[in-house]
């Protein structure tokens, strides 16, 4: 499933489940800016996937229409699918680079979202400890202080896990950038996905 329709599930389960929320609400719910949340709400309306209505005092209700209940099924589907897909593909190429051969690996993130726990949980599962998480935003993630990637000198990891779904490969160029040496540095999934993910990612669009 690309990101672009895990933002329209995002935004169709949003506005089934609260009709009067606003745009604002809905961009940071979605993470992304307030603009961008205008133009797919649009799309939407568009589409005939809800109608919005106005009501006094200047507010705005949603509602999704049967061929909105209709596709947010669809993407429901899809996206558990492309979950449980994507849960094993992760697993299976975490495995293959941090398989335990030779001294311990010491792994750290660089990630807060839902990839970054899913990492995590991999980790746990591998016998592997976490050393750090790297972040953009200082705040508490998963029982550790997230650092900023400026500070990564300051710890001891053989291995820095990219755990982004958005532009992973522009990710890891910045940590270059900052100074994270490139061999120390994993993608969650390889840079080229195979054939049959490319296929089922451009059937999602």
């Amino acid at each position: 499933m690309d990101v672009e329709s895990r933002r329209y599930l995002q935004l169709l389960e949003a506005l089934d489940q609260e009709s009067t929320i606003t745009q604002r609400t809905l961009a940071m719910r979605l993470g992304i800016a307030l603009g961008l949340t205008n133009l797919y709400v649009k799309r939407l309306i568009r589409k005939g996937y809800i109608k919005c209505t106005t009501v006094p005092p200047n507010r705005l209700i949603y509602s999704l229409t049967p061929r909105g209940m209709a596709r947010k099924a669809r993407l429901t589907y899809e996206f558990m699918r492309y979950s449980l897909d994507f849960y094993r593909d992760v697993r299976q190429h975490l495995r293959r680079h941090l398989s335990p051969v030779g001294p311990r690996q010491r792994v750290a993130i660089y990630g807060t979202g839902d990839a970054a726990e899913l990492v995590f949980l991999l980790l746990k599962d591998m016998g592997l400890d976490l050393v750090a998480i790297f972040g953009d935003d200082p705040s508490r993630f998963l029982g550790f202080d997230v650092l900023p990637i400026d500070n990564h000198a300051e710890v001891a990891y053989d291995v820095l896990i990219i755990a982004v779904l958005e532009r992973p490969s522009g990710t890891a160029r910045r940590l270059r950038n900052a100074g994270v040496p490139p061999a120390k540095l994993l993608l969650l999934l390889p840079a080229d996905p195979p054939p049959k993910q490319a296929a089922a990612s451009s059937a999602a669009r």
